[in-house]
Order: structure tokens, then C-alpha cells, then sequence
């Protein structure tokens, strides 16, 4: 797998490991060093991107029922960096004080988790911006933190239509073009991994991008 080269040394995706599971954020590792997160509907995706990403095969696990896994999973790539799978969200069959937690749990680790570096938003390429992932989305924006899409599953649209989508998402999104940016990606045909790699590459090792990110009025 290729590496990816930034401003400082490149971040060594195939030594993630498994660091811990955190029920809530207070049970998430110290708030120190740089993390990057996975969020996504569920079957969107996510644990594939993940486990492409880092060339293994059962790196984050995938649960045979959505909406099942309720546990933000840490994988470390370093002694200060960190990826991160959120829960799925979205699921319609799961009970609504559960998914009331979640989505509070998720609010407060967008907004509060002063190690994240950056949100990779997963959405299937079929069914972009559903109003799950526009809230997330909201989060995201009023936290002013970086989000890089993922349209999932590419392979499953011909080259037109896949395109086409992108596009559409990006026109929906350019308002927040400073902050979110959209590719095309598949974990079967490994489509767009060196271009996600280099984005969160950069994420976890170039200062300037905490720095150079726009200030969001809270009126706005």
C-alpha cells in the first residue's frame, strides 16, 4: 500500500492498532495528540473505508445487524495519532432514547474533542445527504471542523452516474467549500484510498490546517 507524504513524516496507516473501546466520550483515550474521525449511516460503509485504508482485513469490525454497535472504537497509528469509529447513525429500528444518546454523544465529541483533526463522513453514493447526515453535517460546520465525504460503494453506479452525484453533492455543499470537501471512494475496488489517505495524512500532520480554517459566527 502507498504511503502518504506531507509536510512531516508520513503517517504509517498499516501500523493501526486496536486501542480501546469508549461507551461515551469521557471513556475515550486522554484528549491529547491528533485524531481523525469515521462517522457514517449505518451500512454506509465505514468499517470497509477503514480497514482498506489501512490495508487490514478485520482492523474495524462490521456488525451483521445496523445500528447494533454503540461503542466509538480508537485504533492508534502512533504514540499521537489516532482513527476513530463513531456509531452508526441513522438506523430506523433502533429505539429512540438509544438513538437520542447516540446523536448526543456524537454533538458533544464533534464539539468537544479538542484531538480531532478532521471528520470523514461516509454516505453511499446512492443516497447522499439524507437528513442523518445533514445533522451530522450541522455539527460538524458549527464546530468548524474539516469534513472530507466519502461517497461509498462508486463500483455499484456506472462512471456517469458516479459522477454526476459528486458533482450534485459538491453544488448542495459549496457554501462550505472552506471545510468540506467530497471524492468518490470504494473499499472493493479500492477507488480514492491514496486520495483519502493524503487528506487525512495531512490532517494529522500539518498544523496549518487548524490554523488556516475559517471562523464560524454562532449566529450564522
Amino acid at each position: 500500500m502507498t504511503e502518504f507524504s506531507a509536510h512531516k513524516v508520513a503517517v504509517q496507516f498499516r501500523n493501526a492498532a486496536f486501542l480501546q473501546s469508549a461507551s461515551a466520550v469521557e471513556n475515550a483515550p486522554r484528549d491529547e495528540g491528533w485524531e481523525v474521525a469515521f462517522a457514517g449511516r449505518s451500512n454506509s460503509g465505514k468499517s470497509s473505508a477503514i480497514n482498506t485504508l489501512t490495508s487490514q482485513g478485520k482492523l474495524a469490525r462490521t456488525s451483521r445487524t445496523p445500528g447494533r454497535t454503540q461503542l466509538i472504537n480508537f485504533f492508534a497509528l502512533s504514540d499521537s495519532q489516532r482513527l476513530v469509529d463513531l456509531p452508526g447513525y441513522g438506523f430506523a429500528k433502533v429505539p429512540l432514547a438509544v438513538k437520542k444518546k447516540w446523536n448526543q454523544q456524537l454533538e458533544r465529541y464533534l464539539q468537544h474533542r479538542e484531538s480531532l483533526r478532521g471528520l470523514v463522513m461516509l454516505m453511499d453514493i446512492r443516497h447522499p445527504l439524507t437528513d442523518a447526515d445533514k445533522q451530522m453535517l450541522g455539527w460538524a460546520i458549527s464546530a468548524s471542523m474539516p469534513v472530507h465525504i466519502l461517497l461509498t460503494k462508486a463500483d455499484k453506479l456506472k462512471r456517469g452516474p458516479a459522477q454526476s452525484t459528486l458533482l450534485s453533492v459538491r453544488e448542495a455543499l459549496a457554501e462550505h467549500a472552506e471545510l468540506v470537501s467530497v471524492q468518490l471512494f470504494s473499499s472493493l475496488k479500492r477507488k480514492g484510498v491514496e486520495e483519502l489517505g493524503t487528506k487525512i495524512n495531512r490532517w494529522l500532520t500539518d498544523d496549518s490546517v487548524i490554523d488556516d480554517l475559517p471562523e464560524i459566527n454562532p449566529e450564522d
